[in-house]
């Protein structure tokens, strides 16, 4: 079956697919394969000026539009994604590596925010409020930002570009997004389904392109009032710079150093079924992943043994294959890194239990891939327990309390998620309250957050903004206060007060 029509990926600028300005491209590889799947443009300053000039143009007509309409044109797109589901997910794994089923389920987080925000369209709440002052009515609305940039990572190409677009979206503003060169065909995708659902020209742009390039002139744009940015901490440092000198609105959504805390009264099966997810699924390759494990003294050997064995199960290769667990990491300078810190983590004094290598035979000769690993007896200051590695890496930490495992847990300069198998229903209630991250999870692992919750982090892990739930909808409006004074006289507030 023949997935992508095309060989040759084009920006899609006011309405049409056009060529960058460069000519020049990229290939985008897959994974699993090694296979050159499609080019992507590389594209210039040029094509996301004209990419801003469409969408501030397009832009000033779209706020007009009732909000309840333009949600209809959200609910139609999550109608065509759930359509086309499966092929979705199979161009997403493609270019990606991710699992099959895994794919299946960050294009359905897709559906679910477009149905979502949709509803959204219906509300966007503002408040009223009594005024102080006789014959006179107070209210705040929200009002759209005006052109939007989004800045989207390789590792939910589809779920993190549903997070920013739809909101920014039912709200009124235009969009220029520069997805991932890495997996550019999901937003090939998603351009071409808004424009079946009918969408405005310009209200949603694609310029494909390398962050130096593309991203940097985003920012330069000062038609561009918001940028939203999901990727790692030292680009979003750089854009939090670079967007403060301009007085730029800025959204960061950037890393996680994820904690597991075990304690000595858990259900050891389900955390052990806990820690493979979080820790393996995506092959770790996301922000919430878990590569940190507090384990309590008293369960640690018997921990060590149940994930050794469990992980000797995991099949790992191609994600179109339903029967495989573990896909391969997104490109070789990921495999290098990872391999960079096993070394780190074995000269810290880490000990090494499995994994810990590139996987080049057999089976995965043609593909990135990388053994799950596991390491124990890591102190908390080793760098492989403070740093974020984006691979299948999990380090076991040793403690002898629940205060212990918090204070570990919090050490870190991340901020994401975190979570604690206990029975101890007080331990539960402190673990919410003291856990320092955005997300917390109860007998469960570090991941599968849901998208009527805000997704974001403290710390070194955002700037305070979040994605999803209606807490999106801060980043992309702003908050208008309105006074309409019917008593026919001037009114001075706290002056002329009674």
């Amino acid at each position: 079956m023949n997935l992508l029509q095309v060989k040759q990926l084009k920006n899609f600028i006011n309405g049409s697919w056009v060529e960058a300005s460069t000519g020049d491209t990229a290939a985008v590889t897959n994974p699993a394969t090694l296979e050159t799947l499609v080019h992507v443009p590389l594209s210039s300053e040029s094509d996301v000026k004209s990419a801003t000039e469409a969408a501030k143009k397009a832009q000033k007509q779209w706020a007009l539009v009732p909000a309840p309409q333009r949600a209809e044109v959200l609910y139609k797109v999550g109608l065509i994604m759930k359509e086309r589901k499966e092929k979705l997910s199979q161009l997403l794994t493609m270019e990606n590596g991710k699992v099959i089923e895994e794919a299946r389920g960050e294009v359905q987080e897709g559906i679910d925010m477009a149905f979502y925000m949709a509803g959204e369209g219906r509300r966007l709440f503002g408040q009223t409020t009594p005024s102080e002052l006789k014959d006179k009515f107070a209210m705040s609305v929200r009002a759209p930002v005006g052109v939007v940039g989004i800045i989207t990572p390789w590792n939910f190409p589809i779920a993190i570009a549903t997070w920013k677009s739809f909101p920014a979206i039912v709200a009124g503003n235009a969009v220029v997004w520069k997805p991932a060169t890495e997996t550019p065909i999901m937003a090939y995708e998603l351009a071409g389904i808004f424009e079946e659902a009918g969408l405005p020209k310009g209200v949603l742009n694609v310029v494909f392109g390398s962050g130096s390039e593309v991203g940097e002139s985003m920012i330069d744009q000062n038609d561009i009032r918001v940028i939203s940015f999901t990727g790692s901490n030292e680009v979003g440092r750089g854009i939090a710079a670079k967007c403060g000198q301009r007085l730029k609105k800025v959204s960061l959504e950037m890393g996680g150093k994820n904690g597991v805390i075990v304690m000595d009264d858990a259900d050891l099966d389900l955390a052990v079924e806990g820690i493979l997810w979080s820790a393996y699924g995506t092959s770790g390759q996301r922000c919430t992943a878990c590569s940190r494990v507090m384990v309590h003294e008293k369960v640690k050997d018997e921990l060590e043994e149940r994930l050794q064995r469990e992980i000797a199960k995991l099949s790992i290769g191609n994600g179109l294959d339903e029967t495989i667990k573990v896909g391969p990491i997104i490109n070789r300078s990921g495999l290098e890194k990872i391999q960079n810190y096993i070394r780190i983590g074995k000269e810290e004094g880490a000990k090494l239990l499995t994994g810990g290598y590139i996987m080049e035979n057999g089976n995965h000769k043609k593909g990135n891939y990388f053994a799950p690993t596991l390491f124990t007896d890591v102190s908390p200051e080793m760098r492989i327990a403070q740093e974020e590695i984006f691979g299948p890496v999990v380090s076991l930490i040793p403690v002898k309390s629940f205060e212990e495992a918090v204070e570990i847990n919090n050490s870190v300069e991340f901020g994401l998620s975190s979570s604690i198998f206990t029975r101890d229903v007080n331990r539960v209630f402190a673990a919410q309250r003291d856990l320092d991250t955005g997300i917390v999870y109860v007998n469960a692992g570090t991941t599968g957050a849901e998208i009527h919750l805000p997704f974001g982090g403290t710390k070194g892990t955002g700037n305070g903004h979040r994605d999803s739930g209606v807490a999106a909808l801060d980043v992309f409006t702003e908050w208008k206060a309105v006074y309409v004074d019917f008593s026919g006289k001037l009114q001075r507030a706290q002056i002329d007060v009674e």
